[in-house]
């Protein structure tokens, strides 16, 4: 397509962004990669082998001259441990970019609104561009702009739970009010019918993992993920027709012989 997408400045061709996190196999997620069309690929920072060269890690199977590597601050429960996290990824050369994650409940993974924002803050200031991944909520999203978010991606349903868009009413009200940065839907989607109603609300992008690395052939999944990312932005550029009650026929009736 045609059409990028800009974070910060930096320009991307495709609109989806994937993850590297529950594969069955290094090797699996490379193909899966590559099925996608992604240019950004998510790696938790703390879930990495950035110090053991002798080892095996999820970084020798992506190519960093085809990929932009975003690191994520997974797993972190305070605004002081991801700020923590992002400055050690930028200190190994990962980037000076980061999906910034501040958890505040175990078991939903929902984020921690107030300590994203303090977070947020620190980051811009250090010189991070900051993409948060928090709720569906406008007047967070807001704040999360005003501290210096290059993007803001609020969730479909809880992380890894493939439910889909749970709230399609907050998230059109986030597209209709926030035109200033970039929206990415960020974590719930299951398939790629979630994916073309993302896009076809307007949103500028979507981020998945759990949704191609758990499906059954993760391959055709992640396939299936960059269709429906084109198909949903093309009808919303397109304007769909208006809802009607009634019928309307699809053939004029002028002309015809009765």
């Amino acid at each position: 397509m045609s059409d990028r997408i800009v974070i910060a400045g930096r320009e991307f061709r495709s609109r989806l962004f994937v993850g590297t996190g529950k594969y069955r196999s290094y090797q699996e997620m490379a193909r899966c990669h590559e099925a996608s069309g992604a240019e950004v690929v998510t790696v938790a920072v703390r879930r990495v082998n950035l110090t053991d060269k002798s080892k095996e890690s999820l970084l020798d199977y992506i190519d960093r001259s085809k990929y932009f590597l975003l690191p994520n601050t997974a797993g972190c429960y305070t605004a002081e441990e991801a700020v923590r996290t992002a400055r050690l990824a930028r200190e190994l050369g990962l980037s000076d970019w980061v999906k910034l994650e501040v958890i505040g409940d175990e078991r939903t993974l929902f984020p921690d609104n107030e300590g994203l924002l303090e977070a947020t803050r620190i980051l811009v200031k250090e010189g991070f561009t900051v993409l948060p991944y928090t709720n569906d909520d406008l007047i967070n999203a807001r704040k999360l702009i005003d501290a210096g978010a290059a993007a803001v991606m609020p969730l479909a349903a809880p992380i890894g739970s493939g439910l889909g868009i749970q709230n399609v009413s907050n998230l059109r009200i986030l597209r209709e009010m926030i035109t200033s940065v970039p929206l990415i839907v960020d974590a719930g989607v299951g398939t790629a019918s979630d994916v073309v109603v993302a896009m076809e609300l307007g949103f500028d992008g979507v981020l998945l993992n759990t949704a191609i690395a758990a499906a059954e052939d993760s391959v055709k999944m992640a396939e299936a993920m960059k269709l429906g990312v084109e198909a949903g932005r093309l009808a919303y550029l397109a304007g769909r027709m208006p809802k009607k009650l009634y019928a309307t026929a699809s053939s004029p009736l002028e002309g015809v012989v009765r």
